[in-house]
């Protein structure tokens, strides 16, 4: 006889913080309902290993779904445990009664080892089915001797109504009365979708029924369309041993389940056990994909929680530098909040993200090592990250410096900071660097004409990140880093200190005059033996913004202090020396505005008055 019951609980109001506030996503019901019916069918599996009653059949265990998209219903049927009246009134009358997490509980308390990993925790999903039905209807049969079918039916108004069911089968089917506006859940196309994003990994096959469906040539009268073949996978590849994966698996789930271009470089199959048990499989991939490039996207990683999809973009699992690798994290022990979508703050995040954090720097250290030519090209197109985790991941910061690569001058390929050090000349104190816009204005800067002369190699720091970490680079391995275009490089011998005595003393005269003509523009002009084969160039103070820096700061719209630099000139070179003889003041004004403009295209700026030096280089032309 079928009786009405009012929900335990203030249900109506917890129905509506379910139906409204609880999951972002209105699809996330399937993923909810399958998940219970997975579960149902490892009770029913984990309970036969001991009672034959169960399962004396040995049945094919599975889920299907059956859509009428003329009726506008949805059922989600297993063949897992079912459910007794007094077990359907205790899990669906009570919500946050969660039937998995009481029997884990229970079998805990019976010292009971190898309990199966069962997805449901709060007992809250089953009643996301309201969020796309006006109606839902249960139909169950426990499995073992003696059991009767029941029903359970709601609307979601506070009241739910349980009689004598008519089922014949062991299990569990849930109907769901779609709403209106939520009539594409009858549809095959949405529910194949559906399965393949979240529940791709179950353990068990989920196939699809749709009545009313025409077969392949029928014109009229169609019939139900049952589909045998599983919409989902049921092999969760990073579960299975290493020794058992093909590469082109790897490959395929790379490009096909992580949307990846082409073949990913490294693949890091991970599966921990102990204190820290979780499965990873990672990818680092050849290129960055455009993704990456937009401005404001999220990223992350994917998680699955006992093969049941929960999101993807999981930023909690990777440092914010770690961006470009793609991959899937799976582990029972994950805190999720109430509608499993989002991780809260945990000591087991923070473990695992500092073990993932890890593993992939031991397999970039481990490439730049072992495959230089893999690891340059991981730098071309990715280094760029690394560089941005050396700015931001202090945790890390040793590991992320050796891992660093630049330009260098001696050939232009990619060199570390050990490589340079090992292959310093004989008497060079210091690892020198230069920092511009582009690798062709790097190798042309006059402030390198010393250190060429001297045979010393420099490092070229030219990406828009290299302009942020310029200013942290000090010292590497107790060497000092010293910036070709900053300071005084105090590089020449007691005799070219003594011949620039003599020079300033002789060229003072001109020196004032530059630094008269000037003053509204540069801090100091001086002599210098940083040059050999130009006349002058711009450096400026060591703790000064570079100018590349500059400009960047300036093309975001920030305002930059002014810092004015210092006009270096070389006394040995004729234009210098001509200079001191010419007697017209005019010319002479005009012929520093000259070289000073020359001074600021060879560091890749324009001269204070571009139209005016372009006078002047016309009328030398004439």
């Amino acid at each position: 006889m079928a009786k009405t019951c009012a929900f335990k609980a203030e249900i109506r109001q917890m129905l509506d913080l379910v139906i409204h506030s609880l999951y972002s996503k209105k699809e996330i019901f399937l993923r909810e309902l399958i998940s219970n019916a997975s579960d149902a069918i490892d009770r029913a599996k984990y309970l036969s290993l001991t009672d034959k009653t169960i399962a004396p059949e040995a049945p094919v265990w599975g889920i299907r779904l059956t859509a009428d998209a003329e009726a506008h219903t949805l059922t989600v049927e297993d063949n897992g445990l079912g459910m007794s009246a007094e077990e359907m009134e205790e899990a669906l009358g009570t919500i946050a009664k969660s039937g998995s997490k009481a029997f884990a509980e229970a079998l805990k308390e019976g010292k009971e080892t190898n309990i199966p990993e069962l997805i449901g925790k709060f007992g809250v999903g089953f009643y996301a089915a309201f969020m796309v039905a006006d109606s839902v209807t249960v139909d169950s049969l426990r499995r073992g001797e003696g059991q009767k079918p029941v029903r359970w039916m709601s609307a979601g108004d506070g009241e739910y109504t349980m009689d004598d069911g008519s089922r014949t089968q062991p299990g569990t089917a849930i109907t769901l009365h779609l709403r209106k506006d939520m009539e594409r859940f009858a549809e095959g196309w949405e529910l194949r979708d559906l399965v393949r994003r979240y529940s791709d990994f179950i353990a068990y096959p989920i196939c699809l029924t749709e009545i009313g469906k025409k077969k392949d040539g029928e014109s009229e009268g169609g019939k139900d369309k049952e589909e045998e073949k599983p919409l989902n996978t049921m092999t969760a590849l990073w579960k299975r041993p290493k020794n058992e994966v093909k590469p082109e698996e790897y490959e395929a789930f790379y490009r096909q389940t992580l949307h990846g271009l082409g073949e990913p470089m490294r693949t890091l199959h991970i599966a921990t056990e102990g204190t820290l048990e979780y499965r990873a499989l990672l990818f680092i991939p050849k290129s960055a994909g455009m993704e990456l490039m937009m401005p404001g996207n999220k990223h992350g990683l994917s998680l699955y929680v006992r093969n049941v999809f929960i999101g993807d973009e999981i930023e909690e699992l990777v440092p914010a530098w770690m961006r470009f690798i793609k991959g899937v994290v799976d582990s029972s022990d994950l805190p999720l909040n109430v509608s499993r979508e989002m991780l809260q703050d945990d000591a087991i995040i923070r473990k695992i993200r500092a073990d993932l954090t890890n593993r992939v720097l031991k397999a970039l250290a481990e490439m730049a090592k072992e495959k230089p030519e893999d690891y340059d090209a991981f730098t071309a197109n990715l280094g760029d990250f690394v560089k941005e985790g050396f700015h931001s991941d202090w945790e890390n910061r040793e590991k992320l410096t050796e891992l660093l690569r630049f330009r260098n001058l001696k050939d232009g390929k990619f060199t570390s900071l050990r490589a340079y050090k090992d292959a310093m000349a004989e008497g060079q104190k210091a690892i020198y660097m230069l920092t511009a816009d582009t690798l062709q204005s790097a190798q042309q800067s006059p402030c390198l004409e010393q250190l060429k002369a001297k045979g010393y190699d420099v490092l070229f720091l030219i990406s828009p990140v290299d302009q942020f970490i310029a200013s942290e680079l000090y010292e590497y391995d107790k060497t000092p880093i010293v910036f070709a275009d900053k300071g005084d490089l105090k590089l020449e011998g007691e005799d070219a200190k003594k011949e620039l005595e003599a020079a300033e003393k002789e060229l003072k005269p001109l020196t004032e005059a530059f630094a008269k003509h000037l003053e509204k523009t540069v801090k100091e002009v001086r002599l210098s033996t940083r040059l050999t084969d130009s006349p002058c160039c711009l450096v400026q103070d060591p703790t000064a913004l570079n100018p590349a820096m500059r400009r960047m700061m300036e093309a975001m719209g920030q305002e930059v202090p002014e810092e004015k630099r210092i006009l270096e000139l070389n006394p040995s070179h004729t234009l210098i020396k001509s200079l001191l003889a010419e007697t017209d003041e005019a010319k002479r004004d005009d012929a520093i505005d000259l070289l000073y403009g020359q001074a600021c295209l060879a560091e890749g700026t324009l001269p204070p008055d571009p139209a005016h030096f372009n006078r002047l280089v016309a009328g030398l032309m004439r």
